[in-house]
């Protein structure tokens, strides 16, 4: 896979400023960084640059800025980034300009640098030709290590790829490495969760996957929908009826091309939405008129079990349940657990991403025991998509 795309191993680092793009935007609390995992991932590349005598110049957004605003400045976390790989982490005050120009030349070989919120600039989202020169004019080489920004085309997720040298970083290659083995050239059987709220976020995912695996596995809010199609009673369940026509098209669609689609066959259901509601669990075929489902039953937890039991792949994006509120966690945390215990013993490779999916596999336990646990949000979903992201194709070999 890695002769596809440029990485580290081909890049001379040494004696060269190089521009690396990196994924800064963590969770802060009154300035302080909650979650450091994004800088975690990004600290092998920075060590390795810095080790093989280049100059690391660091680049990344932060926040939704409109302009310049101290309150979403990158100083504070290059002061974490310096924490976490154990390195001092110089700052400039601008990531273009006089500023930028003056601290890059000050930089010594195994120097690191951290340049200014780069979208205090609007160029940068604009991918603006002037401003993608103007970051240029600082390196020599660019290595993007921030998949998860990948699925955007700005001037320092893209833009710098065609105007320097460009490879793709540790964490970077990781994540395609990942996904390629989970997706593209797969082991079969393959198998897919596809969980969370609802299907009209999904619509592209679903389609995709339906084409490429072997089982699609629904749950979560959405397979309310599904359960509604099939003209089941869902009570007071979230359900998106204005879909409920496109939730049979795409069980019908699975059923012309010989896939499974594995629904709930028991519920967790409960009158009110909140933590530890009074709860019972009932028949996909006996949903009262004031229940909720809000979490898979026993029952769907064993034939989930059972499927990926089946499958040499696994790909999941979206919990179960209601995972944020106990007890209606438990469906996604048994799962979690069987697939952690498969990958494990070497009978399955599990890929999983998403913002909630890794905030569920946290709470779970199992980020450490998958084989591979992607940060990206929107570009880990539109790759599961099918869909060419930019920051990626911009380092492929040509």
């Amino acid at each position: 896979m890695t002769t596809s795309f440029r990485t580290l191993d081909q890049a001379d680092v040494r004696g060269n400023r190089v521009l690396v793009r990196v994924d800064l935007n963590v969770p802060t609390e009154n300035g302080k960084v909650t979650d450091a995992t994004r800088i975690e991932r990004a600290a092998p590349t920075i060590r390795e640059i810095a080790d093989k005598g280049g100059m690391v110049i660091l680049l990344s957004h932060f926040g939704r800025p409109k302009g310049r605003d101290p309150k979403e400045s990158l100083k504070p976390i290059a002061a974490e980034v310096a924490r976490v790989i154990g390195r001092p982490v110089a700052f400039a005050d601008d990531c273009i300009g006089p500023a930028a120009e003056t601290a890059v030349a000050a930089m010594k070989p195994g120097d690191i640098l951290c340049l200014e919120n780069t979208r205090f600039h609007k160029e940068e989202e604009k991918n603006d030709p002037g401003f993608v020169a103007a970051l240029a004019k600082l390196g020599d080489i660019w290595v993007n290590d921030a998949f998860s920004a990948a699925h955007r085309a700005h001037a320092s997720t893209e833009g710098l790829g065609h105007r320097l040298p460009a490879y793709a970083g540790r964490s970077m290659q990781a994540e395609l490495e990942a996904l390629t083995k989970a997706l593209d050239a797969p082991t079969r059987p393959v198998a897919a969760i596809v969980g969370g709220a609802k299907i009209s976020t999904k619509l592209g995912l679903l389609g995709n996957l339906i084409d490429k695996v072997d089982a699609l596995i629904i749950g979560g809010g959405m397979a309310n929908t599904f359960l509604a199609a099939q003209g089941k009673a869902i009570g007071k369940s979230l359900c998106e009826t204005a879909l409920l026509g496109t939730a049979r098209d795409i069980l019908d669609k699975a059923k012309q091309k010989g896939r499974e689609i594995v629904l709930p066959v028991d519920a967790v259901v409960a009158g009110e939405f909140k933590a530890l509601a009074p709860s019972r669990v009932v028949s996909v075929d006996a949903v009262g008129p004031d229940d909720m489902i809000l979490d898979i039953g026993p029952a769907s937890v064993v034939t989930v079990g059972e499927k990926l039991a089946q499958a040499k792949t696994l790909v999941w994006n979206g919990p179960f349940g209601a995972f944020e509120l106990e007890p209606f966690d438990t469906g996604t945390v048994e799962v979690a657990e069987a697939a952690a215990e498969l990958t494990q013993a070497g009978k399955v490779v599990s890929v999983a991403g998403g913002g909630d999916t890794v905030a569920a596999l946290n709470a779970a336990g199992v980020v450490d025991r998958l084989t591979y646990v992607s940060t990206a949000g929107g570009a880990f979903l539109e790759w599961m998509e099918g869909k060419p992201l930019p920051g990626v194709e911009v380092l492929r070999v040509k």
